[in-house]
Formats: structure tokens, C-alpha cells, sequence
């Protein structure tokens, strides 16, 4: 016997085996691991063997579990008590998780819990006598951006209000199930109020449309400097006055520029034209 999600006591099953094809997935992944290191699978196969036990985790499947990777049992307690995840008593066909941090509690959790206990009675903790909802109340779910949401066994249904949870709840009833995601219809965790940025890869193709019409003015604009850059180009350069050779006058007029140096050379022959100094 052990205590259920809300106040009920659930009778345990005696035992519990993997199934031919789960039995076949748990040695694989065992196998992922170095020998030796076989417990690091807890959690794949703690999961493994809720999925295959109605979305619960009873003590046989973590006593199995923890015979196939040689751990003391309550090792594989320890972790199936810790994590949320893992359900340690029945739960509805429909298990759902009702995100209340600050977030989702700003945009409307608190709608989307009386929405919920209006279609279906139940409060956060409790399963119905059908079997078909069980509602629970959970942290920080990761969809902050679409807030408030909540999950359904493996989906998320987000952008939800009061209406919105009433649907959902109503499709859920008649076997149906929603498009997981926004409820909005809004892609990914775009703004609100639309796309801010990027708008000519939105998928609606209207941004992408008006994008296109204002093309021919970009392009005329970007040519302008092109042509301008290509008339600079023909355009024949300025003949300048003949700027001397050496790297002393280079960027000086020629008028300015420095008289050469006289050599020791050129000075004897000059001295020489000019005769004999006198005494």
C-alpha cells in the first residue's frame, strides 16, 4: 500500500517485468554506459517502465530496475522520489500539469485552474472516478513566453485563458487531441502582437510581401553610389606639375622642392673653375 497523488491509498502490484520490446530498449541503453557505470541508466529506465505501467511507477518496477543495474533498491527510491516525473500512484489518461510560477500566475494560471475544476471538479492533487483527469500543480514548466500553460501526459498547450483550458478540456474528454502548442496560433514564442524583428522570414508571407515592395527603391538607392564610384573611375586624372623623383620632394610642388646635394666631388670641380685662391 502506498500513499496516492491526492489522498487515496493505492494497492501496490507483486511484481513487474519489461515487456519483450521494452526489455530489448533497456539493454540498449544500459549499453550506452561503460561497464561499471550501468546506474547512470536509472532514470531512462525508471521512465522507461512508468511508461509501460499506466504512467505510474510502482515499488516493483523500481525494485526491477534496480536488480537489472546492480543498485541497492533504495538508491533507485531516492531517485524516483526526487524527481517530479516520476509518479509514485495512479494518474487520470490525462495527466495535467498546471504551471503556477510567477510567470503563467501574471497571465492567468489561476483562470486556467478554474477553468479545469469547473469542467472536471477536481482540484490540484486529485484524479476523477473515471480515470480520465488527474490535475496537479507544478513549478516553472520552461514556456514562460507563452504563458500560462500547462501539460498534458508528453504535450504542452500554451496561450491559454479560461475558454481556451474549457476547450481543451472538452476535447480531451471526447478522445480528441488539440494542436499542441499555442493556443493562438502565434509560431514559436513570437510577440504577441507579431513578429519585431526578421520579418521577411515569417512563415504568413506578409511581412516577406511588403519587404519585396520596397526592394526596387533600396535597389535604386544602392546603384546611385555605384554609378557616382563608376564616373570617378572614367574620369581622367589631373595633370599636376612634375613632382620631383626623389623621396625628399615627393608631395612637395615642384617650386618647393629641395635643391639636390652638393658632393664633395662637384664641390673640387668648382673650385677648380674658379682658379688659384688668391692670397
Amino acid at each position: 500500500m502506498s500513499q496516492g497523488a491526492g489522498s487515496a491509498i493505492v494497492d501496490q502490484p507483486d511484481s513487474f517485468a519489461f515487456n519483450d520490446a521494452n526489455l530489448e530498449r533497456a539493454k540498449a541503453i544500459i549499453g550506452k554506459y561503460p561497464t561499471g557505470r550501468q546506474a547512470s541508466a536509472v532514470l531512462p529506465l525508471l521512465d522507461l517502465a512508468q511508461r509501460q505501467h499506466d504512467n505510474w511507477l510502482p515499488l516493483a518496477a523500481m525494485n526491477a530496475v534496480a536488480e537489472m543495474l546492480d543498485m541497492p533498491r533504495i538508491r533507485v527510491y531516492e531517485v524516483a522520489s526526487f524527481y517530479t516525473m516520476f509518479n509514485k500512484a495512479p494518474v487520470g489518461r490525462n495527466f495535467i500539469q498546471v504551471c503556477t510560477t510567477t510567470p503563467c500566475w501574471l497571465c492567468g494560471s489561476d483562470d486556467v485552474l478554474r477553468a479545469i475544476r469547473d469542467k472536471t471538479g477536481l482540484k490540484p492533487g486529485q484524479t476523477d472516478t473515471g480515470g480520465d483527469f488527474t490535475v496537479i500543480e507544478v513549478e516553472c514548466l520552461g514556456a514562460c513566453v507563452n504563458a500560462p500553460m500547462v501539460q498534458v501526459n508528453d504535450d504542452y498547450y500554451e496561450d491559454l485563458d479560461y475558454d481556451r483550458t474549457v476547450a481543451l478540456i472538452e476535447a480531451l474528454r471526447d478522445g480528441h487531441k488539440p494542436q499542441i502548442g499555442s493556443q493562438t496560433g502565434r509560431p514559436g514564442g513570437q510577440a504577441s502582437d507579431g513578429p519585431t524583428t526578421l520579418k521577411a522570414l515569417q512563415p504568413n508571407g506578409s511581412a516577406a510581401a511588403s519587404d519585396k515592395a520596397s526592394a526596387p527603391a533600396q535597389t535604386e538607392k544602392k546603384a546611385a553610389p555605384k554609378k557616382a564610384a563608376a564616373t570617378r573611375k572614367a574620369a581622367p586624372a589631373k595633370k599636376t606639375a612634375a613632382a620631383p623623383s626623389s623621396k625628399e620632394g615627393a608631395g612637395e610642388p615642384a617650386d618647393k622642392a629641395r635643391p639636390k646635394r652638393t658632393t664633395a666631388a662637384s664641390s673640387k670641380a668648382r673650385k677648380a673653375d674658379d682658379g688659384p685662391a688668391k692670397e
